[in-house]
């Protein structure tokens, strides 16, 4: 009996044990988990950090929801702004290749008597360019120049050189005003008193403070470009047609003009002298600049030396514009002037 009371009360002990070993185990393998206290007791703290991590990824994440908006809107302004930046170029394009015009007429109205020659005319010629006036005989064109330099003044409408009113200048204006042109008339219009040297070198004398060395410089290099080289001494008798017209075309440049009038240059001249009358005056201009203006009634001219067209015919302008665009004009009556055809509105009137 003792015996089994030894065993029962070493078994009891044993199984105690093996309970406290287990227990013992099962606390040590037992990991605490985030957010619970030594205890097993959630932590509250840890909840509310979890909450603020998650709403501050949820906000970093809208942020970046923002910035590619904000990114959206910077590429859609960039677009706009790039958009206007070609508008605005486009426009100063447009404004560089329109060319200013030198002269201007403004519904002018000439009559002598009760013949009226300018009957409304509008007309714009552009700087920088060789314009050329056309049309038949006797429709106004030398009248068209005379305006220009104050010569003759409009009954209605008006004039502007450099956008100034040449009819309303004053005396003293209009004096400086003409300044700005140099002129070659039909026949040259040298003084037969005078030898070439000073017919050229009047302008000078007349306007200016020049000293003689300056003239003479001036006046050589001018008869020098027209090919005139040694003639200084020779009276105007003694020139041939073509020379006269190159010696009135040296005195138009001596004072540096501005705007260069030629009141059919062609006339009188054969188609050599015109032909290289024409070489001349573009390759003057091409070295001076400004604007120059020939009246012709010359087709041949025209389409060697003009930039832009203008045609005239009973006192108002029928078609105007680039040269190019005039020499394929669907107008009849510019057809068949530049053609030069018999079969049109133009007739022996």
């Amino acid at each position: 009996m003792a015996e089994h009371h030894q065993r029962a009360e070493l078994k009891r002990h044993s199984g105690e044990a093996d309970e406290a070993s287990a227990s013992g185990s099962e606390e040590e393998t037992r990991v605490t988990e985030p957010g619970e206290d030594e205890t097993g007791e959630h932590d509250a703290s840890s909840d509310a950090d979890g909450s603020d991590e998650t709403r501050s990824q949820s906000d970093s994440d809208g942020d970046g929801d923002g910035d590619a908006d904000s990114d959206g809107d910077s590429d859609s302004d960039a677009r706009v702004t790039s958009e206007q930046e070609e508008e605005d170029e486009g426009e100063e394009d447009e404004g560089e290749d329109q060319t200013e015009d030198a002269v201007e007429f403004i519904d002018v109205v000439k009559a002598f008597g009760s013949n009226a020659v300018l009957n409304g005319l509008n007309l714009g010629l552009p700087d920088d360019q060789i314009s050329m006036i056309l049309g038949p005989s006797g429709t106004g064109k030398s009248v068209t120049i005379k305006h220009m330099i104050g010569l003759l003044y409009p009954d209605e409408g008006d004039v502007l050189v450099h956008g100034e009113s040449v009819p309303n200048m004053a005396d003293e204006e209009l004096f400086e005003m003409r300044k700005k042109f140099g002129v070659l008339f039909q026949d040259g219009a040298l003084f037969g008193s005078m030898n070439i040297y000073d017919n050229v070198a009047f302008p000078l004398r007349q306007h200016t403070d020049k000293s003689d060395e300056e003239v003479d410089e001036i006046v050589s290099r001018r008869l020098k470009e027209v090919g005139l080289t040694g003639v200084g001494e020779q009276m105007p008798d003694s020139l041939s047609g073509g020379q006269k017209k190159r010696a009135g075309f040296a005195r138009a440049l001596v004072l540096e003009p501005r705007i260069v009038l030629f009141d059919e240059p062609d006339s009188g001249l054969d188609p050599v002298r015109t032909a290289l009358l024409c070489e001349l005056i573009k390759e003057l201009h091409d070295e001076n600049g400004g604007c120059y203006t020939v009246i012709s009634h010359d087709i041949l001219s025209a389409r060697r030396v003009a930039d832009y067209i203008a045609i005239l015919w009973k006192g108002q302008i029928v078609e105007s514009g680039p040269a190019d665009e005039l020499f394929g004009s669907d107008n009849p009556f510019v057809r068949q002037f530049l053609a030069g055809e018999a079969q049109g509105p133009l007739g022996m009137e």
